[in-house]
Parts: C-alpha cells; structure tokens; sequence
C-alpha cells in the first residue's frame, strides 16, 4: 500500500479529526433543511487536512509553508462557522466551546510545525 508523507504529520492527523466531527455535524445540518450551511461546513472542514496534504507533496519548505498557512485560514474559516452556528442556535453553546477549544489547538500546531520548517 502506498504511504504519503502527509500520512505521519500529527497536524494532518488531528484536522482529520476535527474534520470528521465537523462532517457529522453537516450531516445533521442536511438533515435539518440547512444544505448551505453543510455545503460550507464540509469545504472549509476538509480544506485544512487537504492543504496540509497539498503541502506535504511541495519541494521547497516555503512552498510548504504557504500550504500551511493557508490551512490555518480554513481553521479560522471553520472556527467562524461554528460561531455562526452556535448564534444560530444550530449548534449548542457548549459543543461550539469545545470545537472552538479543538480548532484554536489546531490552528497553534499548525504554526508552530510551520515554524520548525527551515
């Protein structure tokens, strides 16, 4: 079976993670009439772990770099939707608080393996 680097990386592990629960939670929104809401949730929820996968593949780590970057974008775009939803009362006030807690320790893994890229 063929192996990717991006496969080994902790930070693409967890927005794996963190992706499948925001996945789920597209599911109900579906479920509920709400395909927008889904529609967006899912893009922005599998852009993290697919830039850090996109990223993985560079041959310069600034190149790397920009991928990662651009993940941690998607986790401040996911962690806008899960503030939307929660105002929404879509989601409750205290499994928004625990995705916002998961997303904000994404979003610092990803920089500080970011950083330790020369």
């Amino acid at each position: 079976m063929a192996k990717f680097r991006f496969e080994d990386l902790h930070i693409w592990q967890d927005a794996c993670r963190v992706g499948d629960e925001l996945d789920s939670i597209a599911d109900g929104l579906e479920s509920a009439g709400k395909r927008r809401y889904a529609e967006q949730l899912r893009a922005a929820a599998l852009s993290v772990s697919n830039n850090i996968a996109e990223g993985s593949g560079s041959v310069s780590s600034k190149e790397f770099k920009n991928f990662l970057n651009i993940a941690r974008r998607s986790v401040a775009e996911n962690a806008n939707i899960v503030h939307f939803l929660a105002r929404k009362s879509v989601l409750s006030r205290p499994d928004a608080q625990r995705l916002l807690q998961e997303l904000d320790s994404l979003s610092a893994k990803i920089l500080s393996f970011s950083r330790s890229i020369s």
